[in-house]
């Protein structure tokens, strides 16, 4: 996406920061409606019929829409209903910023690309999943606009959440939080060669893949030049001026596709040696602990 957009948005998200009267405090309301184009899950059926998958299809669009977001902050899921045959998931977004970076992950596909990824990991799919989506704004169509980024983000903006955090959201929350915080081992013996630990946990190390670069590249944003320069310190292809380079070279197709081509670089260069591990000591490094976090899988304190 054009740095012209970009700027352009900016000026917009300004404009209607003064049009509330608070700069800065910017709210917005979004219902994005999600299908299943594989017989075999039925995205609404999970919901409504089983504890485990009303779970599990929660977790699946929290886990897409912190990847799209850029984070936990910024938005909060208000309600998930029926609206057969798709499932309704009504989003408030509390920062223009990150309601930005859905709108442009949204545009991209990205959105889609995460849903489908993480329904088939956690579902334990042996196909892969096609998933439709629309997403509205009140009474209008964002689908049709996304050419359009400040268009979409007048219509979310002038879009005012009805109603507060319904109490099965807040149900779903404490179980995905409980979940992920889980009971911590107190065992203090030295981590197998194989593991690392991050916030005291020990995780299995292994080869980055597709999708922990996808989750990088739609959560790291303005940042991952500093990441890359973090990599840079034992990849010798990101030491200067590469990253300035891919900066460049990509300026044009924004920050996702800057952020992928790093990680894909650094995998390409590193080869087998390129681990879970490496990533995520860069993003602690930057202070990026929420973006390990979701590329670890595990649902940070809110």
């Amino acid at each position: 996406m054009s740095g012209a957009l970009l700027n352009g948005t900016t000026a917009g998200q300004e404009r209607m920061a003064d049009q509330t009267g608070h700069p800065g405090q910017w709210t917005g309301c979004a219902v994005i409606f999600l299908q299943s184009l594989c017989p075999a899950v039925d995205l609404l059926s999970l919901y409504k019929d089983r504890e485990q998958g009303k779970f599990i299809v929660f977790k699946v669009i929290k886990l897409t829409l912190t990847d799209s977001a850029g984070g936990v902050g910024g938005y909060e899921i208000l309600k998930v209903h029926e609206a057969d045959p798709f499932l309704g998931v009504e989003v408030k977004f509390e920062d223009a910023a990150a309601c930005q970076q859905f709108l442009e992950s949204y545009s991209s596909g990205a959105v889609r690309e995460s849903l489908c990824q993480h329904a088939g990991r956690l579902l334990a799919l042996t196909q892969e999943i096609t998933v439709e989506t629309q997403l509205k704004a009140s009474t209008h169509i964002l689908d049709l606009c996304l050419d359009k980024l400040e268009l979409c983000l007048q219509h979310i903006h002038l879009s005012k959440p009805e109603r507060l955090r319904d109490e099965e959201i807040e149900h779903l929350e404490q179980l995905l939080q409980s979940q992920a915080l889980g009971p911590i081992a107190q065992d203090e013996g030295p981590v197998p060669s194989n593991c690392f630990k991050f916030q005291s946990k020990v995780f299995e190390d292994r080869m980055l893949t597709a999708a922990d670069v996808q989750s990088f590249s739609n959560g790291v944003g303005r940042h991952w030049k500093l990441v890359g320069r973090a990599l840079g310190k034992s990849c010798r292809a990101l030491k200067s001026p590469a990253i300035d380079n891919l900066a460049y070279e990509y300026e044009r197709e924004g920050l996702y596709e800057q952020a992928y081509q790093l990680l894909s670089r650094f995998i390409q260069a590193e080869g087998r040696a390129a681990k879970l591990s490496q990533l995520v000591r860069a993003l602690e490094d930057c202070k990026l602990t929420s973006l390990a976090e979701n590329i670890l899988d595990i649902q940070p304190r809110e």
